[in-house]
């Protein structure tokens, strides 16, 4: 789920960060000198209206003739390096930030690492809160910013909140708290429905994603300030090899989980989207926001997508007055916080876009409204790069107004376009195989690669358990945007199996080589362009599973989330489907069963047909955006 999080966590102290339009280059060292010469660091335990005590750290300039704004960020993940006399090599978002010197807290929330209380994954919100027992983050962090201004010096009485992926959470569920303090927030990358977005992927659970975080993010049963020993030793560096001996789904848990891990048990014990998950979607509850929030994300992101744009979404839909602005860059989860981004695995984007958006977007954002309001902003409300043309566009709604929703129908012969199929029959089949599932990448790794999201497909075009169709060559640039949505007709000898559709953008044979990268054959690579899975018996209702219907021709209707792309004149649209995607998602029996307590023998194989004929015809839906 967040396999990477603690790595990323430290991604802003780790690199080295320039911006194409400031004359200043920040180093590690630079920062931390910065640190130490201009901030005092404080600890404190504070109290909650129910008494339980949350450790928070405060990095506090030292200019005391100036009053500063406070910045919070609440973590799961610890407030390391603990001790007064410890400091962070960075604080804040930013190393632009850093120097606009802001009160900077951190802060374990409850039963997490140094603080007290019972840690809750993704903690159920209450909206009508009737005693002082009744608490959720949006409690917590409105009793930490009460506390904060009341009794840290120096502050001006505006506050923000910032955080990527799970802080992003907290920042979401803390955006409601309703302080009068708190000016601004900026949920990035927010988890925001768990069974939706990271532990499952409509019903397909994220099985090397899981494995591998709940190794480490273990229960507390009081606090602490040293990192617990894993669970256990992985015993590959080949995910695919590792998982597949692994055998059924029941073995991650059975064979290495020694020791139970609530959190991750969590998953076995619910499967379908039952009240357990729904008690933890947050987006609901992003009602009565009455500050300004900037929602950041990016298209690659290998975890959080889905949180990114539905919690831009349902902040919009349910606060339609608020100030509520989007961005969204080339970046993996938390990309946007690194020295860079003017690459990802073998596509060059042309600049670097992380450091263009924390000077001239984040820094701005909080600047304005934690520091200085008396300029305007001059921020839109959406600010997203278009990746196929590289480049950054702004936008007034999101998605743009000027956008143009059509089908793109699959074809016999691997044929895509947008005319509907006039064949009275017509189906393409495969034999999928879960004892020899399509890998989710061509390279070798843990089961978790950031940059799986733009990888070049051929290796999964080369396989007859995968079925390819594309347009003829563009003969003018093709821009998507905003959502896409599958429509697929199919069948299956088996009662259950997963469907994966990919979006894919070929470029032509004679694409010339990058003298930066002289490995890769450009010519007629497919670059990922979006892709999502479904587990087929949640085609109908995410909360009651049913099976298929062997041989009978069924709707699967599912979301693939949001592009700004631009196939570009002389490339090929392509769309590859496929019925496993491993070990990203654990593999699917195939049988109507619950796959958590399925056992070997239920694997089975099965022939899938997609049909694109007159009668039963397979789409996709997409918007397509006329420049005007």
């Amino acid at each position: 789920m967040k396999k990477l999080l603690l790595i990323l966590a430290l991604l802003p102290f780790l690199c080295r960060s320039q911006s194409p339009t400031s004359p200043y280059t920040y180093t590690l060292s630079q920062d931390s000198a910065y640190v130490r010469n201009n901030y005092t660091k404080s600890e404190y335990m504070v109290q909650m209206r129910d008494g339980v005590k949350l450790f928070t750290q405060v990095y506090a300039p030292k200019n005391n003739v100036t009053k500063h704004p406070i910045l919070i960020q609440r973590t799961p993940y610890s407030c390391l390096p603990y001790g007064d006399d410890k400091f962070k090599k960075r604080v804040g978002p930013n190393p632009f930030m850093l120097r606009q010197n802001y009160i900077v807290v951190y802060q374990d929330v409850r039963g997490r690492w140094a603080s007290e209380g019972k840690f809750k994954e993704m903690t159920p919100h209450i909206d009508k809160k009737l005693s002082s027992t009744d608490i959720d983050e949006a409690s917590d962090t409105f009793d930490t910013i009460d506390w904060l201004v009341k009794n840290i010096a120096n502050n001006n009485g505006k506050v923000g909140q910032w955080g990527i992926s799970y802080p992003g959470f907290f920042t979401s569920a803390g955006s409601v708290s309703e302080h009068p303090a708190l000016k601004a927030s900026s949920p990035q990358a927010p988890m925001a429905d768990l069974w939706r977005d990271d532990a499952f992927h409509l019903g397909a659970f994220m099985i090397a994603a899981n494995f591998g975080f709940y190794n480490f993010f273990q229960e507390q049963t009081q606090p602490i300030k040293n990192r617990p020993a894993p669970y256990f030793q992985f015993e590959s560096p080949d995910g695919y090899d590792f998982y597949l001996k692994m055998g059924p789904t029941k073995n991650a848990e059975d064979l290495y989980y020694k020791k139970r891990n609530v959190y991750f048990h969590e998953n076995f014990e619910h499967p379908d989207f039952d009240a357990h998950w729904q008690q933890r979607n947050i987006l609901p509850h992003l009602k009565n926001i009455k500050h300004a929030v900037m929602v950041v994300g990016g298209w690659y992101d290998e975890q959080d997508l889905f949180g990114t744009f539905n919690t831009y979404k349902a902040i919009e839909k349910q606060n339609p007055n608020n100030n509520n602005i989007f961005v969204v860059g080339p970046w993996v989860h938390g990309g946007w916080a690194g020295s860079s981004g003017q690459t990802l695995a073998d596509v060059d984007f042309g600049s670097k876009t992380s450091p263009y958006y924390q000077e001239n977007i984040e820094a701005k954002f909080f600047h304005h409204y934690l520091i200085d309001d008396s300029q305007p902003l001059n921020l839109p409300e959406a600010t997203l790069f278009e990746t196929g043309t590289n480049r950054w566009r702004s936008f007034d709604t999101y998605p743009p107004k000027n956008t143009q929703n059509q089908s793109l129908y699959l074809q016999s012969q691997g044929k895509l376009s947008f005319s509907k199929p006039t064949n009275e029959k017509g189906a393409t089949e495969f034999l999928s195989d879960p004892n020899r599932p399509v890998p989710f990448s061509s390279k070798i790794n843990d089961g978790f690669s950031a940059d799986y999201m733009i990888e070049d497909q051929r290796f999964a075009y080369q396989r007859p358990d995968v079925i390819s169709f594309e347009t003829e060559v563009l003969e003018k640039d093709l821009t998507l945007v905003g959502n896409i949505l599958a429509q697929l007709k199919v069948s299956t000898t088996g009662t259950d199996a997963d469907w994966v559709v990919k979006v894919i953008d070929v470029y032509p044979n004679d694409t010339p080589e990058n003298p930066n990268k002289p490995q890769v054959v450009y010519g007629g690579y497919q670059q990922l362009v979006r892709s999502e899975i479904i587990r087929g018996k949640y085609r109908n209702n995410i909360s009651k599973p049913e099976p298929f219907v062997p041989n009978k021709v069924t709707d699967v209707n599912f979301e693939l989330q949001d592009v700004l792309h631009t196939f570009k004149k002389g490339h090929k649209l392509m769309v590859q489907i496929q019925s496993s995607c491993f070990p990203w998602a654990d593999r699917n029996p195939q049988k109507f069963v619950n796959i958590f307590e399925a056992k070997e023998s239920d694997y089975q194989k099965a022939t899938h047909k997609v049909y694109h004929n007159k009668l039963a015809s397979s789409f996709l839906r997409i918007g397509i955006l006329e420049d005007k």
